[in-house]
């Protein structure tokens, strides 16, 4: 190697280590943040990403993926937790098999609707629940995202008005026990069944019944062969946009507040949408000849609270809280 090659790499080196000290802005990118949902790109909720992306492009670039492509449905926190996510839309179910106590925010009967659900996420409650998540998960909750209340939907005309109707009514529920209780808690006779199967099922009579957001009636049809829907609205349906405390701790307090202000419109967005589809969606059930109606929505709470407080689902609850969201 000759002094003169030397000497102009040397050259070389120190000019591009004077460009990158004269613009600091050009030598660091801006960090990366990996999203992981399993809705698909057509979601009223990846529209909601999408307007958070743009809203925090100046901080952060945003990769949206969607569907499961990048973590299946179950496995996005375990992927935070292990820094191989930056954000999520975790259901509560899955911090629930992690902290005992959150699972009080999956029984049925706790949220009255989306305002409710709101209220309490924005409650000293609410504050409490997510520095368990911070605290003891590594996660920063920055709220909830709605995406429908679960109704009842029976192919039998008989009127529903409180859960001593539902005796003996073979209602489809998801597989798993704790899906299986919520029939049960609702008075009806649970009955496991793949969502692939429940058309044939209502039209063959196997089942009775199922239950579901009004989207998902649409989607999947249901609505052929039933003869009603029974607007019970057992469980609010929302899962948890977070992101990784570690990413949330690397932020200043001004980008912080930029990230949350983000989150809270893109959140209050999807909540708004979700419930004008719902009203359409009452609307174009009953243009079909269904009867929509709704039951003595008091009389299913009292009933499934009762039977979620005397079941081993509620012993890992925090003392009072179910009382205190009651109250909200």
């Amino acid at each position: 190697m000759t002094l003169k090659t030397t000497r102009r790499r040397f050259l070389v080196g120190t000019g591009i280590a004077a460009a990158a000290a004269a613009f600091p802005a050009f030598a660091q990118s801006k960090p990366k943040l990996r999203f992981s949902a399993v809705f698909s790109e057509q979601d009223i909720r990846a529209e909601m990403m999408k307007k958070f992306a743009e809203a925090i492009k100046d901080d952060f670039v945003f990769e949206g993926y969607y569907g499961g492509n990048l973590f299946k449905q179950g496995t996005e926190l375990v992927a935070l937790q292990r820094g191989n996510l930056e954000m999520g839309n975790i259901a509560p179910q899955d911090f629930s098999k992690q902290i005992p106590a959150w699972s009080i925010l999956t029984s049925a009967y706790l949220f009255r609707d989306a305002n409710h659900l709101k209220k309490f996420f924005d409650s000293e409650l609410g504050a409490e629940m997510k520095k368990m998540v911070e605290d003891q998960l590594g996660v920063r909750i920055l709220g909830p995202t709605y995406f429908g209340s679960r109704h009842i939907g029976l192919k039998p005309d008989k009127k529903i008005k409180t859960p001593a109707d539902m005796a003996g009514i073979k209602l489809r529920m998801p597989p798993g026990e704790a899906w299986q209780f919520l029939g049960e808690a609702l008075g009806a006779n649970p009955t496991p069944m793949a969502y692939a199967e429940v058309y044939t099922g209502l039209q063959t009579g196997a089942i009775d019944g199922q239950d579901n957001p009004l989207p998902n009636v649409e989607n999947m049809k249901f609505y052929e062969v039933m003869s009603q829907i029974v607007l019970s609205g057992h469980m609010v349906g929302f899962d948890l946009l977070s992101v990784s405390k570690k990413v949330w701790d690397s932020m200043s307090p001004e980008v912080q507040q930029r990230f949350q202000a983000a989150a809270d419109a893109a959140i209050e967005f999807s909540t708004e949408k979700h419930l004008e589809r719902e009203r359409q969606l009452v609307e174009f059930f009953k243009s079909k000849g269904l009867q929509v109606y709704e039951p003595d929505r008091e009389a299913f709470r009292k009933y499934a609270q009762e039977k979620y407080l005397a079941s081993d689902l509620a012993k890992d609850w925090p003392k009072g809280l179910l009382e205190k969201i009651n109250a909200l």
